[in-house]
């Protein structure tokens, strides 16, 4: 399966998913951060119909929501933030969710059934050193646990709360806790092929 891992900016609309999408047509799944949708959902549906690729990402409604969309448009994921959630198949692959800190807060909550991979849209980057690491040994723990492939990624922009400090972040562990990649303040868009687990580094289509 051949996955975008993209780190966008905030915006309003989704131009750069669609820039994405359209950037490329190989792509099986495009992960993008939590709350990028945002008010686009309706939107978000119809440009995976249109590219026939899957999109898990999150939006507001009016609090945050885990979605996972499936290449035809259809809503196979959509749970509200701390929700307890199951895992959504996509190209034979079960794909669990964690949205920003429910990383840190709850892990996969009652998540009994195996899973192959776990997708973990973040909102802003790290706001410090030390939560950046954290949030790093935390992911490899929880794939190790799940013995799940597990990816990250942030916004490229935005900072927590009142925080000064915004680090963006984008990763991919193995599911024996082994990085893959570990992105930090580097905003590129990755390619990743998770049959070779090679993966392929370009500037977003966006910039």
């Amino acid at each position: 399966m051949k996955i975008v891992i993209g780190q966008p900016k905030l915006e309003s609309e989704l131009n750069q998913l669609e820039l994405t999408l359209t950037a490329y047509p190989e792509a099986d799944v495009v992960i993008f951060p939590e709350g990028y949708i945002n008010a686009n959902l309706e939107q978000a549906r119809k440009l995976a119909r249109m590219h026939h690729t899957a999109i898990i990402s999150g939006y507001k409604n009016p609090k945050d929501w885990s979605v996972v969309i499936d290449a035809s448009g259809d809503l196979l994921l959509n749970r509200a933030k701390y929700e307890a959630g199951g895992a959504a198949e996509v190209n034979g692959q079960r794909i669990a969710h964690l949205l920003c800190d429910e990383l840190v807060l709850q892990g996969l909550k009652e998540q009994a059934e195996p899973v192959d991979m776990i997708a973990h849209p973040i909102g802003v980057g790290m706001f410090s050193e030390e939560q950046f690491e954290e949030w790093i040994t935390v992911a490899k723990n929880i794939a190790k646990q799940h013995h799940a492939l597990i990816i990250g990624t942030s916004h490229a922009d935005g900072s927590y709360r009142d925080s000064a400090v915004s680090i963006p972040i984008a990763y991919c562990i193995d599911p024996d806790g082994r990085e893959v990649f570990i992105r930090k303040n580097d905003t590129r868009t990755v390619l990743l092929d998770t049959e070779t687990m090679q993966y392929i580094v370009s500037e977003a289509v966006y910039r």
